[in-house]
């Protein structure tokens, strides 16, 4: 199994708040990526986590309060937003 040396790094488990943040914000955001969203950083790579790492890394993404994913800047137009699939 591949392993992104992004998430050997104990930088990115505290940007999120913990190991479970981290892992829940992936999640999310690869359902959302899965689902037609479009990256929101500029990557030489088709592999979804590594964008999904990059954007933690580069603050465009974050897990709210009630552990959604949120975006830094404005949602992009046509952004899917998991929080209105679920009602």
């Amino acid at each position: 199994m591949l392993m992104h040396e992004e998430l050997k790094e104990e930088e990115i488990v505290n940007k999120v708040g913990g190991r479970f943040k981290l892992s829940t914000l992936i999640q999310k955001r690869l359902v959302q990526l899965n689902r037609g969203s479009r990256a929101l950083v500029d990557v030489k790579t088709d592999s979804k986590m590594s964008i999904v790492l990059q954007e933690i890394i580069q603050d465009k993404i974050f897990l709210d309060s009630s552990a959604e994913v949120r975006f830094s800047e404005p949602s992009p137009a046509g952004e899917i937003d998991l929080a209105d699939l679920d009602s």
